[in-house]
């Protein structure tokens, strides 16, 4: 499938060369900061469906093209339409970063530049963010009347705390990278130069685990912070049994005995 805002390709990582297990989705309207139109949400939503039914993708990078990773919504759709199609917008980029959450397998952002509105709320949606040290991070809604919309409000404060997340999103202000890393809103932060290698070397890493050990983990990971121990513990458990009763828990203790590592199958 062809993509007009998206470059899409697939890569070999440094422990599989022999196999393009990671995927690597580009936002590319560099023009306009890769800012997200109704297009861009439209293609990143069926681009994340053809990524999770090939099964040979164990990992996926969303970066951007140019000098931001997102600016955020495009203003010029922000306040167009009526209430019925303001709202439609909305929840189009509710669902597809819901889905980038809750995705079943590992996504990372390489945050290469600005990181702002709904460029923040699709970072904060990945598993984790490497971030260029020239990247910056900030919430500019209020500053036009209108307020993170598409998980800011939500997951922001997951990330970092009520309080930090009340100073970004209340006060619109911007901060650097070396923030965002102190704070707890990306991992890692690296030269512009190793930004791609670094992001494509964690894939890399995640692309040897076992698929239904990292699907389950994320899955209870995503809910973390809403649930007590006792409907964790029993996730957990079921989470357990599965992993348990799977050809790859027989691959990964063979592995590491036989100091080796594994090939999981995903079965």
């Amino acid at each position: 499938m062809g993509y007009e805002y998206l470059t899409y390709e697939k890569a070999a990582s440094f422990l599989t060369p022999e196999e393009e297990n990671i995927a690597i989705i580009t936002l590319n309207r560099p023009d306009a900061l890769n800012s997200l139109n109704k297009g861009i949400l439209a293609e990143l939503g069926n681009l994340l469906e053809e990524i999770r039914k090939d099964n040979k993708i164990r990992s996926v990078i969303i970066t951007g093209a140019g000098r931001a990773f997102s600016a955020g919504a495009d203003l010029s759709e922000a306040g167009s339409g009526d209430e019925t199609d303001m709202k439609a917008r909305m929840e189009l980029g509710q669902n597809v970063f819901d889905r980038i959450e809750t995705f079943d397998k590992p996504v990372i952002a390489a945050i290469n530049g600005y990181a702002l509105g709904g460029g923040l709320e699709l970072a904060a949606a990945c598993d984790m963010r490497i971030a260029s040290e020239k990247a910056s991070f900030g919430a500019p809604e209020v500053n036009i009347g209108l307020i993170p919309s598409w998980g800011g409000c939500v997951r922001v404060p997951k990330l970092i705390g009520k309080a930090k997340a009340a100073q970004i999103i209340l006060t619109g202000e911007r901060i650097d990278s070396k923030e965002a890393e102190k704070i707890g809103l990306v991992n890692k932060v690296v030269p512009p130069d190793e930004l791609q290698s670094t992001a494509a070397y964690l894939a890399g890493q995640l692309a040897t685990k076992a698929p239904i050990a990292v699907r389950l983990a994320k899955e209870i990971l995503s809910k973390a912070m809403e649930i007590g121990m006792e409907e964790g513990n029993k996730m957990m458990v079921e989470g357990g049994i599965t992993c348990a009763k799977s050809d790859d828990i027989i691959e990964g203790v063979a592995a590491f005995f036989e100091k080796r590592t594994p090939k999981f199958t995903g079965k």
